[in-house]
């Protein structure tokens, strides 16, 4: 998915897109359903009811957590890297962020691998013959350990997505960033970013990725009483106006808090939780909710 990564990077340079951005559509938790964010992106009008890009110069981020417990994860990472091509080239961005979901496969934690399509839907991976690494992993199992261990298949095709970004004013995470994560500012995001990308490429895992206060694990932002003065805090660190993140599933859709600082944007769409498909739309300075 190179080609919206040297988009975005050069736009803002750094990994944050041009201010003022056109029209701005985020959605939330994936987990291998793409009936659901089909529905959700075609609300908001970026793709056409054959899955095409209708978006114009429209910039699409989705937060991650993309993979586990759905059916249907490859078609998805294969649509939306066809998404970002052809958003590309309309003059728009797709941008897909790294989840702890994605980040767990990377580890090589599988307990969410839950739907048997799960491990044949990589069964064509290849496997290297006598690999000690794979010794006391069932057979079956083997290629999506092989595809999304570091510096496999997948992991590398993951490589290219971001942890954070800053589009316009609105910070997008998938957790999101607490105080502490982020004493250099925006150069903090870059640090995560950089991390993340050598990581999935091959070299050592960085210290966020299992951090129950990093960026991809925070439950600071998601649940009922966040606390907007230490948002203000971030926000101002960040020199932006609102924080985006996915992550804590939201009953009964979409929510705000912080007087708009804040959205919480998993709206646990996917078979497994049921939740409505909806997409967050910043057009003009307003925030509307399309879907559900």
């Amino acid at each position: 998915m190179r080609a919206w990564v040297a988009a975005l990077w050069l736009a803002g340079c750094g990994g944050h897109a041009a201010e003022p951005a056109p029209r701005v559509v985020a959605v939330g938790d994936v987990h291998g359903d793409l009936s659901a964010v089909s529905r959700a992106l075609r609300a908001a009008g970026v793709v056409d009811p054959e899955g095409r890009w209708a978006g114009g110069d429209t910039i699409v981020v989705q937060t991650g957590d993309v993979l586990d417990r759905g059916t249907d994860e490859p078609d998805i990472l294969a649509w939306f890297e066809r998404l970002a091509v052809e958003a590309k080239a309309a003059g728009g961005l797709f941008i897909m962020l790294l989840g702890n979901h994605e980040l767990m496969n990377v580890a090589g934690d599988w307990r969410y691998v839950v739907a048997p399509e799960g491990w044949t839907d990589f069964a064509d991976i290849p496997v290297p013959e006598g690999d000690p690494a794979l010794a006391d992993v069932r057979p079956e199992a083997r290629g999506r350990v092989v595809a999304f261990r570091p510096g496999g298949l997948w992991a590398r095709q993951l490589a290219d997505q971001p942890v954070a970004v800053i589009v316009g004013d609105t910070v997008f995470a998938h957790a999101g960033p607490v105080e502490a994560s982020v004493p250099d500012g925006r150069a903090s995001l870059d640090a995560w970013n950089a991390a993340a990308r050598a990581w999935l490429e091959g070299g050592p895992q960085p210290a966020f990725a299992r951090d129950p206060d990093g960026p991809v694990w925070t439950r600071a932002w998601g649940g009922p009483d966040p606390d907007c003065a230490a948002l203000g805090r971030v926000l101002g660190r960040l020199d932006a106006q609102r924080l985006v993140v996915g992550h804590t599933p939201q009953a009964g859709g979409i929510t705000s808090a912080c007087d708009g600082r804040l959205w919480r944007i998993d709206t646990g769409m996917s078979a497994h939780y049921g939740g409505v498909p909806q997409a967050w739309v910043f057009d003009g300075g307003v925030v509307t909710i399309a879907g559900g």
